[in-house]
């Protein structure tokens, strides 16, 4: 089995990741996923895992993007990655190039299937139309269902109680348990309940809801089915459900935690995804304040003409350049500007922009 980094993927759309940490976080993913698989029981020596950077920079895979992209119109990668690629109002080119590529992957991996989740079965669909048009064979395609979040809505990176993570505390597992949607009587978008389906049946086939004495203590279900029956028929309550759940999840976490409790998977961990800042913000307006996402984009740099120079009538000297350039020389000369920053009075006389110089 090969198991694809898509790094170059995770940037292009709308840069999920920060160019600088890729390496780190596929490294992480490397260990994480090996011990993921360990604590189940799973096999590796058959496993592989490969970059996307490792190959989708070639001067071949370069030319077949190309060839692709000639093939295929805007409407086709929109709609191929309709589910996948983040929706945003003014989308960046790299996300219309997403399809492209994980439609190119399957060839270059040499894999006889390719298998994802269920939303991305139009991308899969895209790659079965086109990959054949460059001449290269198509493949078979696996889906897997995609499990609701525990808030009861769709499971998102973004949304820290949506899901449960692999090196998640036990304390954070009874927490994000304890406040996921779980209605009695209700199977629609149950987390909890499509948790027990998807990955705790499979793996043993059984499951035990855990309960007291007096409300007829502990009931093993071999099938998935009567489980469901019985939760909506309201005969198993939402609280023993998520109790049971939590101790048969942090079986499975625990062999995850314990290999990343070493001090080099700790120290990677931390640097694939440092800490935000916990410092106090500043005060407004005071010495040390910053503004949120400094970001190049943020500066409103033109390129501007100097129709006229004037000197100060109050000062000798408001802007350095008075000492490198002669007035005149100024006149009618194209200038770069930062145009955005805050109009400030310079001895009297507002200032709407700063002259960027080099020399």
């Amino acid at each position: 089995v090969t198991v694809l980094f898509a790094d170059l993927h995770a940037y292009l759309d709308n840069m999920k990741a920060p160019w600088e940490l890729l390496e780190l976080r596929t490294r992480y993913y490397e260990n994480v996923i090996k011990a993921m698989l360990e604590s189940i029981g799973g096999p590796l020596e058959k496993l592989k895992f490969v970059r996307g950077t490792d190959y989708q920079l070639s001067k071949e895979y370069t030319l077949d993007v190309y060839r692709l992209s000639s093939m295929v119109t805007q409407h086709d990668v929109k709609k191929a990655g309709a589910e996948v690629v983040k929706q945003v109002e003014h989308p960046l080119l790299s996300g219309l190039l997403y399809p492209g590529l994980q439609a190119l992957d399957e060839e270059y991996l040499k894999v006889d299937a390719q298998f994802g989740g269920v939303d991305q079965r139009k991308i899969f669909t895209f790659a079965e139309k086109y990959l054949p048009s460059l001449g290269y064979a198509k493949r078979v395609h696996l889906m897997n269902p995609m499990v609701p979040g525990l808030t009861g809505s769709k499971m998102s990176s973004s949304r820290q109680d949506s899901k449960i993570d692999l090196l998640d505390r036990k304390e954070d597992v009874k927490k994000k348990l304890k406040k996921a949607f779980c209605e009695p009587g209700n199977v629609e978008n149950n987390g909890v309940l499509s948790f027990i389906k998807h990955v705790l049946f499979p793996l043993k086939s059984e499951f035990v809801v855990l309960r007291e004495e007096k409300w007829g203590g502990n009931k093993t279900y071999t099938a998935y089915e009567a489980l469901e029956k019985d939760f909506a028929e309201q005969v198993v309550h939402p609280g023993d459900l998520k109790n049971s759940v939590e101790v048969a999840l942090n079986k499975l976490l625990d062999p995850i935690r314990e290999k990343f409790n070493s001090p080099e998977l700790r120290k990677l961990t931390n640097a694939a995804y440092p800490s935000p800042s916990k410092a106090k913000p500043a005060e407004k307006g005071t010495k040390n304040s910053e503004p949120e996402n400094v970001v190049p984009s943020r500066l409103d740099i033109r390129v501007g003409k100097v129709i006229s120079v004037e000197k100060h009538p109050d000062a000798d000297m408001v802007s350095g350049l008075v000492q490198f350039v002669p007035r005149e020389q100024l006149q009618d000369r194209l200038v770069v500007l930062l145009c955005n920053l805050k109009p400030q009075k310079m001895r009297g006389v507002e200032s709407q922009g700063m002259v960027l110089c080099a020399s």
